[in-house]
């Protein structure tokens, strides 16, 4: 299955890595680590929003841009199989149509099923972090893994896996996170660059005291939700993801089994990000077209408000847990 990777760039030399519009630490460092592995092709890294700043820990984020390269040879698309991650490229006619025309392989690791519907190549296997499947195909392909490449990689894999402590982790991750560490990679000092790049401004810690006085609690305190509006999303994201200032937080609360942060957009969009306890929230997710992992997922929807996507919430949580008893 690795030779896929291979056999795809053989006959090119330009390369763009794309990520979904939701980046996090795993898909950014996916992006700059394939960088450094492909040393010999000329490779741009594309994203359709900016990098949240909170991730500029990571060295060479500046190379993760919004000019799409309608000229490369092959599209790489990290860390997402569903094409409902995609619609911001999508909703571009030219984008689209480049997409459906040009070579494309898709590298990732979550459980939802592949529903991209213009022609591609993929290389996916369930596991805890795509920089973690990444490595597996660099070092199967002999791929020489610098410093820089294991830094990006360690990064990523640290970030979903909330520092090797998911659910997902496995000795193979740990055997990994070994000779990343002998490539290069300094667990400490990842940490503590990722630390400083964490800090809140006091404008950002008094955001995060407004969302947390917003949390409404359902079912008897075992769904938790926070409504995030375009207000905020505006105001704040390009300094720091409002999801990852409540998420982690909601699901430390007592009873809550289900958390999950609503952002709602001008145009009827919605997207929720899904955190639990126990693994269901890929299901829940599910629910709504979106997909992930058992503990941490994702969704997007169109045309419904905070209220309608919580009533859902409630029916999808309350329809699995009937389902499982």
């Amino acid at each position: 299955m690795y030779n896929l990777f291979t056999e795809f760039l053989q006959d090119k030399n330009s390369i763009c890595v794309i990520q979904a519009e939701n980046p996090d630490g795993d898909s950014v460092g996916s992006a700059i680590a394939l960088d450094y592995l492909l040393p010999n092709k000329q490779v741009s890294l594309y994203c359709p929003v900016d990098v949240p700043k909170y991730l500029h820990y990571y060295p060479d984020w500046s190379n993760i841009t919004a000019e799409f390269d309608y000229k490369a040879d092959g599209y790489i698309i990290v860390d997402t199989a569903a094409e409902v991650l995609l619609s911001k490229l999508l909703d571009n006619p030219a984008i689209k149509n480049r997409l459906h025309s040009a070579p494309v392989l898709v590298i990732d690791h979550h459980e939802t099923p592949d529903d991209i519907s213009f022609p591609h190549q993929a290389v996916i296997e369930t596991g805890p972090a795509c920089c973690e499947l990444i490595y597996k195909i660099a070092k199967d392909q002999n791929l020489p893994v610098d410093k820089a490449a294991a830094e990006a990689l360690f990064a990523g894999i640290l970030s979903d896996t909330l520092g090797l402590s998911s659910a997902g982790v496995s000795s193979e991750t740990f055997r990994i996170a070994a000779e990343l560490t002998e490539a290069g990679a300094n667990i400490s000092e990842l940490e503590e660059r990722r630390r400083e790049f964490m800090k809140k401004s006091p404008r950002i810690l008094d955001f995060k005291a407004d969302l947390i006085k917003r949390v409404e609690y359902h079912l008897d305190g075992r769904l938790a939700t926070v409504h995030i509006p375009w207000d905020d999303i505006k105001t704040f994201s390009d300094e720091y993801n409002p999801n990852v200032l409540i998420l982690e937080e909601l699901r430390l609360v007592e009873g809550v089994e289900l958390a999950v942060a609503i952002k709602t957009y001008p145009d009827g969009k919605i997207t929720g990000k899904v955190r639990a306890t126990k693994p269901i929230a890929d299901q829940i997710a599910g629910y709504f077209g979106g997909g992930g992992h058992p503990f941490a997922a994702g969704f997007r929807t169109y045309d419904m408000s905070y209220e309608n996507a919580v009533r859902d919430l409630i029916t999808a949580f309350t329809s699995l847990e009937e389902t499982n008893v």
